[in-house]
């Protein structure tokens, strides 16, 4: 885990980091709903919380996988950029908002430094151990 990490791999960390902290905080907001009894839709709600919580948890897995430099970690970091670069577009077609955008550029952000050369390799550091 030796020598300093990449400035991009950090913004990735942070990246998924802020997405991470929304999923939890969009989970709790469909809680509170649903525990006051303003939610119509008790097993949509129940199903929001626990996917968003899941995913928040796969995120935080990532994130330390990535610091750890283990490439496994880079597969769903990946895949929920992609997944938020859908979603946000197809938000954006309806209407162009200030939230839609940020999901759009973080998702571009994150997808981009992820795949910049520095940060592939020190997030190959588990390939590089087991070759030796």
């Amino acid at each position: 885990m030796g020598g300093p990490r990449p400035l991009a791999l950090w913004v990735v960390i942070a990246g998924i980091g802020l997405e991470a902290v929304a999923l939890v905080v969009g989970a709790l907001l469909v809680l509170v709903e649903l525990v006051s009894g303003r939610s119509s839709a008790v097993g949509v709600s129940i199903f929001l919380v626990v996917f968003a919580l899941g995913v928040a948890a796969v995120l935080g897995a990532s994130a330390r996988g990535l610091l750890r430099g283990q490439r496994w970690s880079r597969s769903p970091v990946a895949t929920w950029q992609l997944l938020q670069v859908v979603v946000a577009f197809s938000w954006l077609q309806v209407e162009v908002t200030a939230p839609g955008i940020a999901v759009m550029v973080l998702a571009v952000v994150v997808l981009v430094c992820l795949m910049l050369r520095p940060v592939v390799v020190a997030t190959t550091r588990d390939t590089a151990r087991a070759e030796d």
